[in-house]
């Protein structure tokens, strides 16, 4: 891919533009102004609502126990433009202009954070009763469906569909989760990571089918591909998600197979001063060799740290900084708190710290003698001490590290 064009030594920019209001676009425009920025930083957002955070959607909210979970950030001392309502329609970078809903808006630098958006079932669009969970208007749409307690079918074991069924079961709804795969987080976890997982779906009295295709959904029931038919007050579909960047096309940036947007490892996008943070673009990761795509919010908290260090840094001819974070999340899911740091899918030992089939345990991956990533369920000691070592990069001793009762510092080599 290109590099950025504009040469260290050049004029600072003054007028930066950010491209998304969620967590990614607000900590940027945040960090630019904790990094000294004194230009003209402009948020542009497609919602109307006051920019907020999207982990409390899928309980709080839902549950009625929180209104909102608008960002505690004061935008106006901050001299933070916020456009509210205004969806982002296309991108000239020769002429340095962002399309949108209220016309062209010009940027010295444009900050790509439109996050990604959740993936549809084909053919449920327009049935009656049929619910995606991404926003806060989403949530608030479903609030009352939870409230009358309804018979909820979830599409979809993933993350966010165990996180909705926690949720309805919650509530006192009766939920069936529908799983394409042969297994929850099929997408996500080894089979033998995601198995105990399975069991969790039935203990909280949920009911969960997997090798279970949707053929179609009419009102009030989803009929599966063996003709069962399945009744839905609601159905809420969690499938997966895909970046946000249709908007892109034509702009001449480049994106990769998942139709992200390709940045280099100072989060730069191949069209000259434009920067890409979160959901909506990958990375090359020097530490796991391979190019991250990391749809999780920590990545939207970390990655605007990098971009505006290299905004602001870029005018005085100081090095980029370079992006290349342990990834991180976490799941309440079921009465259970799961952690995930790292990247497993290189690793050569998988290695087990207490009993899956208890309420706490954590799984390792090693390459060599190095951890690479560890799931903890109710372990946040684990976690926290195992995200230092992967960033470390500290060699382990392998037969501690299966020690539960070790504390995770002390296995090392």
């Amino acid at each position: 891919m290109s590099e950025q064009t504009q040469e260290p030594g050049s004029s600072a920019p003054r007028r930066v533009v950010v491209a998304g209001a969620g967590m990614a676009g607000v900590q940027t425009a945040v960090a630019l102004r904790e990094q000294g920025f004194t230009g003209t930083v402009s948020l542009i957002g497609a919602e109307p609502h006051q920019p907020y955070d999207r982990p409390p959607l899928s309980k709080a909210v839902l549950l009625g126990k929180a209104e909102g979970a608008a960002f505690d950030v004061d935008f106006e001392a901050l001299g933070i433009e916020l456009r509210l309502g205004c969806e982002v329609l296309g991108l000239r970078p020769g002429d340095h202009e962002l399309d949108t809903e209220d016309g062209p808006v010009p940027y010295d630098v444009l900050v790509v954070a439109t996050g990604a958006e959740p993936i549809r079932l084909p053919g449920a669009e327009g049935v009656p009763g049929v619910h995606l969970l991404r926003t806060l208007d989403d949530a608030e749409r479903l609030r009352p469906v939870l409230a009358r307690r309804h018979d909820i079918v979830v599409v979809g074991a993933g993350w966010i569909g165990a996180e909705f069924a926690t949720a309805a079961r919650e509530a006192g709804c009766a939920v069936t989760v529908v799983e394409a795969a042969e297994r929850p987080l099929a997408g996500a976890l080894p089979a033998e990571v995601a198995a105990p997982m399975a069991g969790w779906y039935a203990d909280a009295g949920a009911v969960l089918r997997t090798h279970a295709r949707v053929e179609r959904v009419e009102p009030g029931t989803v009929v599966l591909d063996d003709g069962s038919r399945l009744p839905a007050g609601a159905v809420v579909v969690g499938i997966g998600a895909r970046p946000a960047t249709a908007w892109l096309s034509g702009s001449g940036v480049e994106l990769g197979t998942h139709g992200e947007i390709v940045a280099d490892q100072h989060l730069r996008s191949s069209a000259p001063d434009v920067y890409a943070v979160g959901d909506c673009a990958s990375f090359p990761s020097g530490r796991y060799g391979e190019r991250l795509l990391v749809h999780h919010w920590d990545n939207a908290l970390q990655g605007p740290r990098t971009v505006a260090v290299n905004i602001v840094g870029r005018a005085s001819g100081e090095t980029p900084a370079v992006y290349d974070p342990v990834p991180y999340f976490w799941s309440e899911q079921f009465g259970r708190f799961v952690q995930y740091a790292g990247h497993h899918a290189a690793a050569d030992t998988t290695l087990w710290r207490g009993d899956p089939a208890g309420p706490a345990w954590t799984v390792c991956w090693l390459r060599g003698d190095r951890l690479v990533a560890l799931l903890a369920v109710g372990r946040p000691r684990d976690l926290a001490q195992g995200r230092r070592l992967i960033e470390s990069g500290t060699p382990m001793n392998p037969a501690l590290l299966a020690d539960p009762a070790r504390p995770m510092k002390a296995a090392t080599a």
